[in-house]
């Protein structure tokens, strides 16, 4: 298949096109700053040369938008915004005026479209949308509203020929440098892997083998479309999970932070508290209901398989 991959040179991109690659597809990344073979321009804002590659393609996948991973400013947050909303109208349009669309439309999302909550776990049927969450910082909502117009751009794309998928996406571990998992590993060897603000949030995650393989089940399944939630079935709360990545890793403990220590640490790594302190429990009813099989559904295993492969690298 040829598949084509907006904004596909960050770390999930990167997870995404060596395995694609390696699994024999042809694989486009749109880039604002293409440097190898395989990339083309684009500025994920308007249409240009770069829909050549989405007309005759068999798959879109958008992972076009700016990190997460800074402070939260104004500037911030509206760049957030307008990265992927426009990206997703750019890339609506392209299939929308493509001879030959894409037959699919993973378009990227976020987990945390969902509520704040400990009480109980968000599927896509029964979860609770946040932004209304008594208690916690009101820029929490406006990551809400980034996920629901990223969403809502994709749904109002006029590509009839085309099927659409949001990946709600929990986050995706994998040894990659620069990664998730790269900077929580480099706090439990530094001894400060330990719990952040009593550690009750729950932590929602999905390792990358299984990342791309749910990729690939929806790309396979014509009978799925809408939103789909990409995350192992087991959450757990941030102390225990931190727990865990500490004895995967050998660390027997690790210095818990109040949240004012996580504000100090967020400020120093330029980025915000809202990564760790949301509680965001979701889990993958659409995934699990269609069929679809974990080979990573537990933290104990998936961590301790991904301190493997960074001692290997």
């Amino acid at each position: 298949m040829k598949i084509v991959l907006p904004g596909g040179t960050g770390q999930v991109g990167t997870v995404l096109r060596r395995a694609l690659t390696a699994a024999g597809h042809e694989v486009v990344v749109l880039s604002r700053r293409p440097v190898g073979r395989g990339e083309v321009a684009w500025d994920g804002r308007t249409p240009g040369p770069w829909t050549e590659a989405v007309d005759g393609s068999d798959v879109v996948v958008n992972l076009a938008g700016r990190s997460v991973s800074c402070r939260y400013t104004p500037a911030n947050l509206k760049a957030m915004m307008d990265s992927r909303v426009d990206s997703a109208r750019a890339v609506g349009e392209a299939i929308a005026a493509s001879a030959r669309p894409p037959k699919v439309w993973l378009q990227m999302s976020t987990a945390t479209i969902y509520a704040h909550r400990f009480d109980a776990p968000n599927d896509e049927a029964t979860g609770v949308i946040g932004g209304a969450e008594p208690g916690v910082p009101a820029y929490w909502g406006y990551s809400v509203d980034i996920a629901r117009a990223w969403e809502a751009e994709q749904e109002r794309a006029d590509t009839p020929r085309t099927r659409k998928v949001a990946l709600r996406s929990a986050m995706v571990m994998s040894p990659d440098r620069g990664g998730v998992f790269d900077v929580l590993l480099r706090l439990v060897r530094l001894g400060l892997g330990g719990p952040v603000a009593g550690g009750a949030q729950y932590v929602s995650w999905i390792h990358d083998d299984d990342f791309v393989r749910a990729v690939e089940f929806l790309v396979a399944r014509d009978d799925l479309d809408g939103p789909v939630n990409l995350a192992a079935p087991c959450p757990l709360p941030h102390r225990a999970f931190m727990r865990e990545l500490r004895h995967a890793r050998g660390v027997p403990a690790g210095l818990p932070a109040t949240r004012w220590m996580a504000e100090l640490g967020a400020f120093a790594l330029r980025s915000d508290t809202e990564l760790l302190l949301k509680s965001r429990r979701v889990v993958p009813g659409r995934l699990l209901d269609a069929g679809f099989a974990f080979d990573h559904p537990e933290w104990p295993r998936a961590a301790a398989d991904l301190v493997r492969r960074v001692r290997a690298r």
